[in-house]
């Protein structure tokens, strides 16, 4: 055992020689070593690496992290106050700048980085008036607010991923009176287009009544013509066939009003038997002349 105790001596500080010496490094981290607060090395890649023992190796997320912040007040150009919840997405860049930045402490950046958000969030809403904010394109803001955050996050050694305004929210009196405002706004609108809408009926009401009226004259116009001249047609052709024979004319007529006239219910006729209407029911051949 007395010649035992050297050689185990040795491997143990061999050993303890290699885990102060050795180091590995995972894929989503990224690592810097540093003597006596000095940053000796940075550009580590994942796997097994050495360093001094005295070095000291402080380890970051390279992934993709998330922060979310509730309930932050905002005021607008008018005076308007708004609550807006929102949440930023960041990672690690440049580890060597992230750690004399804030000591490499991520709660540390992730406050500088809201904060950061915040500004870039109230410079945008202070910049425009209550409607604007509730009606104004959410792309357009949310890159406005990205673009001058993000270059605050360059100087922290991060990379903003996105910035996002999750939802706007009113304290209840101006929520109240905003939607006042909006229905008086909208009652307005609905008026002024059942307005022009009433305006457009009756127009397109007038216009239809005039057509009418002219399409019905112009068939009545050329109703009268063509009966006209039906009528003219028909009695041009009655006077040439009634001129062939003008006795058996008058014979047929006489039936005709023998027809419509005798033998009927309750019908009185006072006539003098003398007259031209039985001149054919006494003596035919004398009422036609017969030849």
């Amino acid at each position: 055992m007395g010649r035992l105790f050297p050689v185990l001596f040795v491997i143990a500080v061999l050993v303890v020689l290699g885990s102060l010496s050795l180091f590995t490094v995972s894929e989503t981290e990224l690592a810097i070593s540093t003597e006596f607060g000095a940053v000796t090395g940075s550009h580590y890649a994942p796997g097994l690496h050495v360093k001094w023992p005295w070095d000291v190796v402080t380890k970051f997320d390279r992934r993709i992290l998330s922060q979310t912040y509730n309930g932050e007040t905002f005021l607008t150009n008018d005076n308007r106050g708004l609550i807006a919840d929102f949440y930023v997405k960041w990672r690690v860049k440049d580890v060597v700048l992230f750690y004399t930045s804030n000591g490499g402490r991520e709660d540390a950046a992730g406050e500088r980085l809201a904060d950061m958000v915040k500004d870039g969030i109230k410079s945008v809403v202070a910049q425009r008036t209550l409607q604007q904010i509730v009606s104004a394109e959410r792309a357009a803001v949310t890159s406005e607010m990205f673009g001058q955050a993000s270059k605050s996050a360059a100087d922290l050694g991060v990379e903003l991923i996105d910035v996002r305004v999750q939802r706007i929210d009113l304290p209840e009196d101006v929520a109240q009176r905003i939607f006042e405002s909006m229905k008086q706004q909208f009652a307005k609108i609905a008026g002024r287009l059942r307005a022009e809408g009433t305006s457009t009926a009756t127009g397109i009401k007038a216009d239809a009544d005039r057509r009418r009226t002219e399409i019905l004259a112009d068939g009545e116009r050329d109703a009268d013509r063509i009966r006209g001249a039906g009528d003219a047609a028909a009695a041009e052709i009655y006077a040439h066939a009634y001129s062939k024979d003008p006795e058996f004319y008058a014979f047929y007529r006489s039936l005709q009003a023998y027809d419509r006239a005798l033998g009927k219910d309750g019908d009185l006729l006072v006539l003098t038997p003398d007259g031209e209407f039985f001149k054919y029911l006494k003596d035919p051949a004398k009422g036609r002349g017969a030849k």
